[in-house]
């Protein structure tokens, strides 16, 4: 890729604007995130609580709020992921600021990727990655039986509910059929088995640290979006990451909306290839609902994308290249309605049924913040009072990082609200809480060596401490 290329036709950093006076000062920030370490440690108290014999309260996590084990553990990957962890800190915000854009993108990729790959092998290679997706409950157990294509998008919808002889598992029956479909490809183009399927849901899943931070530059802060970069790299939902098809779907819908932000980019400069792009925005954010009903809800950050980049022909042909892949699977058989009405009553079949909201409703919170990081708490905290306490509301409008960042919150927060997400959501909502990481650029120049390093340690404890799931 030249300097010439669309991803690197990008203006040169200028001085960060200085935050907004209210927001500024280091100790409005460590309230928030000790506010974030109370809610975590009063969903883990509550948690535990509740997991106590004939306590009459079942939620189905032994280490809530998260849904993993318990079990301190090092592995071949440990010393790696400390490496990457401590280089990134070090040098990641001076590298990227002296390097081109396109060689800091294609850097910070690599970066990613082999912090995604350490925090697996923390685990080791078969616990950690290859058998990650073969589980029983996984979609590779169903992908043997699926022969026929076609027919399997004809019938899918009829094997979704529970306690049927042809029940699809838990993973499958719980997503729309594009997720098991990813996996079926891979087996037909001579890929099969757990490794080439971890393989492909990392490499996917690290596009998001160069996804982000693309977008925010695309849409006019260049300078935000280096500063940006060193932090969706370590970003602590990695742990999540690799190995889990919630992290594959992150990759691809974070994808769809820089490709959104590209079109609006090039419909600007009246670039010929703007309209290719916009229609391979909208594929892969439509391809993206047929990934996890929920990923409908990225709308709210696609609108924003569109609205910061006030290009809406861009918008035009993102809605029209995402009809088509509807139409491509209603033609084939499965309409997306009936799968996502037929799912939630699969959900209240299962362990839903007796998970109480009253308890996830706030301990989902709790896990996406450990996900987030410490870092993109104190950021959202900045971003909240500069989108509504101390700025005027048309700058909102017109910060990628304040409307980016206020329409993730909102996801997050109708994510929760719905109640179809009872735990889990620390890899159920990667595809949301990645959009929350433009917010980061708002934190001090001074301090965000240490709260890069805050976001490190944050991952490496998770994975060294407990075994993850899924």
């Amino acid at each position: 890729m030249s300097e010439s290329t669309p991803a690197a036709r990008l203006a040169e950093p200028r001085a960060p604007e200085p935050p907004a006076r209210t927001s500024r000062g280091l100790r409005p920030d460590l309230v928030a995130v000790g506010a974030a370490v109370v809610l975590v440690a009063a969903a883990a108290a509550v948690g535990l609580y509740y997991n106590r014999p004939n306590s009459g309260v079942v939620i189905y996590a032994s280490t809530p709020p998260l849904f993993a084990l318990w079990l301190p553990h090092v592995g071949p990957g440990s010393v790696f992921a400390v490496l990457i962890a401590a280089a990134t800190v070090l040098w990641g915000p001076t590298v990227v600021t002296r390097l081109s854009w396109r060689r800091a993108l294609v850097a910070g990729y690599a970066t990613a990727l082999a912090w995604i790959f350490a925090l697996a092998m923390v685990d080791g290679w078969s616990r950690g990655f290859t058998e990650r997706l073969t589980t029983p409950q996984e979609y590779l157990h169903e992908v043997p039986g699926i022969t026929d294509i076609p027919r399997f998008l004809h019938e899918f919808s009829s094997r979704i509910l529970d306690f049927q002889p042809n029940s699809w598992t838990t993973h499958v029956s719980g997503h729309p059929p594009g997720a098991t479909l990813v996996f079926v490809w891979l087996d037909r183009l001579g890929l099969p088995g757990g490794a080439w399927a971890a393989t492909a849901v990392v490499l996917i899943g690290a596009l998001t640290a160069v996804a982000v931070p693309a977008t925010v530059a695309l849409l006019g802060r260049p300078d935000a979006a280096r500063v940006v970069l060193p932090f969706a790299i370590l970003f602590p939902g990695a742990v999540w990451i690799g190995v889990s098809g919630d992290g594959m779907f992150a990759g691809v819908t974070a994808s769809g909306i820089a490709l959104l932000a590209l079109s609006a980019k090039a419909f600007e400069h009246r670039r010929g290839y703007a309209v290719a792009v916009g229609l391979g925005a909208g594929v892969l954010l439509g391809f993206g609902i047929f990934l996890s009903y929920g990923l409908v809800l990225l709308g709210l950050v696609a609108l924003a994308v569109a609205f910061v980049g006030r290009q809406w022909r861009a918008a035009a042909l993102a809605i029209v290249g995402a009809l088509a892949v509807v139409a491509v699977f209603a033609l084939a058989g499965f309409w997306w309605l009936d799968g996502y009405h037929l799912v939630v009553e699969r959900y209240y079949q299962g362990v839903a049924l007796v998970r109480p909201y009253s308890y996830w409703v706030w301990a989902d919170l709790a896990a996406v913040a450990v996900a987030a990081g410490p870092a993109v708490i104190a950021a959202a905290r900045r971003g909240v009072a500069g989108a509504f306490l101390t700025k005027p509301r048309r700058e909102l409008l017109r910060d990628p990082l304040l409307l980016i960042g206020v329409a993730a919150l909102v996801t997050i927060l109708f994510a929760d609200l719905s109640g179809l997400s009872k735990a889990e959501t620390e890899r159920i909502w990667l595809p949301f809480a990645v959009w929350l990481l433009p917010m980061t650029a708002l934190l001090p120049v001074r301090g965000r060596r240490w709260w890069l390093a805050a976001q490190a340690v944050t991952a490496l404890a998770v994975n060294h401490i407990l075994l993850t799931n899924w």
